[in-house]
Order: structure tokens, then sequence, then C-alpha cells
């Protein structure tokens, strides 16, 4: 893209001669902005800064700082990436919160005439505001592998758009690559076959069959802990587990709270096998204790960044959230969920159900928690339906709510 080898090809089949029309820019001494810092997010800034000679920035909220600067990366927010960056390259998982994350209004904040790179998922840019930023000049070029819709409509605009590269969704299609998928596959059938555990395996035998179904209520609830914590604390990279229990190995609830806490920002299967691995190549660090219950498992612990602490049990067959900080509570964690905090006053629980209807959203249920009276207290809500953003932002904005939160679980 930088050197327009693609539209220098074109114009030289169709018979032409166009030196000065296809001059290219030099990417040394140039600013990359690596959105998504995952394994292949990794690979490109490492090879931008040492074989390119870039300077390179890069944004993911879930990446470790120390796995950043390792190799002379500085971990930034998103606007300060985009902002600064002349080459901007996607590696960022499709998720709600990167749906179509690249549009007119971070367009607008780019340094004007930069380049984008998309070879992680077409759904994170709004295809028709990059045709128009690329029109008017905001976005310089644009090299695309990925697409909303695979293939693309044979009259998009986007892919006949002149400042465009396009590859039909290739990714690291080599033969070199199919080899190596081959080779790795018959490796870990052998290993398998030994009895030896693959790193791979989607249903490793981990413990006992009896055990597995004992524990069955237990692993939905961990993983639920593990998706309230990283929604409670985006930054959830120490989470001390305590687990009031009889006798118990940790295993497979440690992998299942590591699977909540680290798939809905990333594209990352876990299993019992890789969870570690891939907590580690996050920076989240995970730390047990097990305290002398009467139960198999009377409670879960998650205590988070030193931040704030949750606690679970499985009540009725499922789970349940019993503890949020210092305040009691009695949620099921099923479904939507509205959290916050608020002065305990008359009126306020009327108040937010009153936006609710308002807004058609109802109420499947609702868990007040408070440790003295008038003081401070902690509200949990359950809703049938997702609030729109208005409705969410409305009841976070009455004066008396605080740390207001919504939960998918």
């Amino acid at each position: 893209m930088a050197r327009n080898v693609a539209r220098a090809d074109a114009s030289m089949k169709a018979s032409k001669w166009e030196r000065n029309k296809y001059v290219g820019v030099s990417m040394v001494g140039k600013t990359v902005a690596i959105m998504g810092f995952g394994k292949v997010g990794y690979e490109v800034a490492r090879r931008a800064k040492a074989a390119l000679g870039m300077n390179v920035v890069a944004h993911d909220p879930y990446a470790s700082a120390d796995r950043a600067s390792a190799i002379g990366v500085h971990l930034v927010s998103f606007d300060e990436a985009i902002s600064n960056a002349d080459f901007i390259s996607l590696h960022m998982p499709l998720i709600p919160s990167t749906h179509k994350i690249f549009n007119h209004t971070s367009f607008a904040k780019m340094k004007r005439g930069a380049r984008i790179i998309n070879v992680a998922r077409g759904g994170v840019i709004d295809e028709d505001d990059l045709v128009r930023a690329l029109d008017d000049g905001t976005v310089a070029e644009a090299a695309l592998d990925v697409f909303t819709e695979e293939p693309p409509a044979k009259d998009s605009k986007l892919v006949k758009h002149e400042k465009v590269t396009v590859t039909p969704h290739l990714g690291g299609s080599t033969k070199e690559a199919q080899e190596g998928v081959a080779i790795e596959i018959a490796e870990a059938v052998m290993g398998a076959l030994k009895g030896e555990l693959s790193a791979r395996a989607v249903n490793a035998p981990a413990v006992p069959t009896e055990l597995v179904a004992e524990l069955a209520p237990y692993v939905v609830l961990a993983e639920k802990l593990g998706r309230v914590a990283v929604q409670l604390v985006s930054e959830s990279r120490d989470v001390k587990v305590v687990y009031r229990s009889a006798d118990l190995d940790t295993r497979l609830l440690r992998a299942m709270i590591i699977k909540g806490l680290i798939e809905p920002t990333s594209n990352s299967a876990i299993n019992l096998v890789n969870a570690d691995f891939i907590a580690k190549e996050k920076g989240v660090r995970i730390s047990e204790e097990i305290i002398a219950g009467v139960e198999l498992i009377d409670s879960i612990q998650l205590q988070i960044s030193n931040v704030i602490s949750i606690e679970g049990k499985v009540k009725y067959g499922s789970p349940h959230l019993t503890r949020v900080g210092s305040f009691d509570v009695d949620v099921s964690l099923e479904g939507n969920l509205i959290l916050y905090r608020q002065v305990d006053q008359p009126g306020m629980i009327g108040r937010v159900g009153t936006i609710l209807g308002q807004h058609n959203i109802n109420v499947s249920f609702m868990s007040l928690g408070r440790t003295c009276r008038r003081k401070m207290a902690i509200v949990a809500i359950g809703v049938d339906e997702e609030p729109s953003k208005e409705a969410l932002q409305h009841i976070g904005s009455l004066p008396a709510i605080q740390d207001f939160v919504f939960l998918k679980l």
C-alpha cells in the first residue's frame, strides 16, 4: 500500500507508464498504531520496529504493559493512538465494544492523510464512513483483507475505490502455513495417543467424571464471576480467588474464572489446558487461597486488583452473586443486570423504576444491600431487555447514584 504496488502493477498491465503518479511514502521513522496487542498485533509491532524502523504505539485495554515495553512499544489510549499515527494496523477482535469502532467520529480524530490496514475483522470498520473518509482525504489509503460481508457485493464502492488495496481474506494463508498446521495437528494427535496433554486440546480430561458432575453448577458460577469482574474493573490484572471449601482441586474452577475474565474481550477460546498460559499472555495474574468450609464449595470470592471484591454461591442449583464489596446482596447471575451504589434515601428505587418503565424495560428482580440506614447502599436490578444508552445514561446521571454499571451475563 505505501508504495502503491498494486495500482502501479494494474497501470503497467494497462500498457501505461505513470512513474510520477505512483510515488510512494517511506515507513522509516513514521508512527504506526497497532490496534489490538494480541499474538498477531505483538508480532506486527515487533517487526515494524525492528525491521522497518518505525515508531510503534499500541492500544489494547487488556494488554500487558510489561509485555509491550519489553519490545519498546508504548500502550496508549484509543484516541491518542489514532490521532498521532501515520499508519493504523487493526488486529482487534470483533466484539460489541469494537463493532464499527472505526467510523466518522474516529476518522475525524485521526491524523489527516493516515493510512489504515485491516487484517482483523470486517465489522470493526464502518465501510460507508471509510469511503467518505477516503473521498475527502481524511484517510489517504486503505488496505483491506476482511470485510463486513464476505465476499463483498460486486458493486462495492469500497472494493472499487482507487485508494483501496484489497485481498480476499487471505490472512496467513501460505503453502508453508498449511503444511505447518498439518504437521502441528499430527504431532498433537501423536502426543495425545501417548497420554500427553496438548495445548490445543478442546476437551482434555482434567478431573474425574463424577467430580465434574458435582462441580457443574460451580463451574458456571466461576465463569459468571469472572464476567462480572472484568465488567466492574476493566483492568482486572491481579485477581485473588478465595474458595471456602472442604476439599477442592481448583484447576477447573480457576480455568473458568480465567475464561470469564478474558473471553468476553478477545477471540481466545479458553479451556482447562490453555487457561493459565493465556492468562499469563494477557498479563492477568491469578492467586488462590482455600479456606476450610463444610460443603464441597461454600462460596467463591474474587478480589480484583485491590479495587473491589465480589463473592458468589450456588443457590437452588444456579449461580448467585451474594456480596459486592462490603454489601450483601442476592442476585441471580443470568441475563442483564444493572448494578450501582446509591445514597440510601426514600424514592430512589421508584425513580429508577420510572425511568425503566418510560423506556419499556421490564424488571425481573431487584436486590438492595446496605450496612446501615441512610448511608450508602448497593442496588442490583435484573432486566429482561438490554436498556438503550439513553436509558442507562439517564439512570447513571441521577445525583444520588455512584459507580453505575450495566452487566451482560
